[in-house]
């Protein structure tokens, strides 16, 4: 549902970082963050999530192999995307 508001108490990733805890997500495979930026791990990686935005529509990336650009922005849709075959942790 495109536009739709998702409230922080209803996401996953913000409920975590509002209670300060850190989110690390295990990907696979290739997303364009809110820059056009394209990051590609195919065969695997972690990052952690580092904040939220836009009523948790957006998820802040740290992300420690990407050193031109260690933090960047996705949609939540694109996060949970990427990280369908893998998983998060809080």
């Amino acid at each position: 549902m495109s536009g739709a508001r998702i409230d922080p108490e209803d996401c996953d990733i913000a409920r975590a970082i509002s209670h300060g805890d850190v989110v690390v997500a295990n990907i696979a495979g290739t997303v364009a963050d809110t820059d056009g930026m394209i990051h590609s791990y195919e065969g695997g990686h972690y990052l952690t999530v580092i904040g939220y935005s836009d009523h948790g529509r957006m998820a802040r990336i740290g992300d420690p192999a990407s050193p031109d650009k260690p933090t960047y922005s996705l949609s939540t849709i694109d996060l949970a995307n990427w990280i369908a075959s893998r998983g998060y942790s809080s």
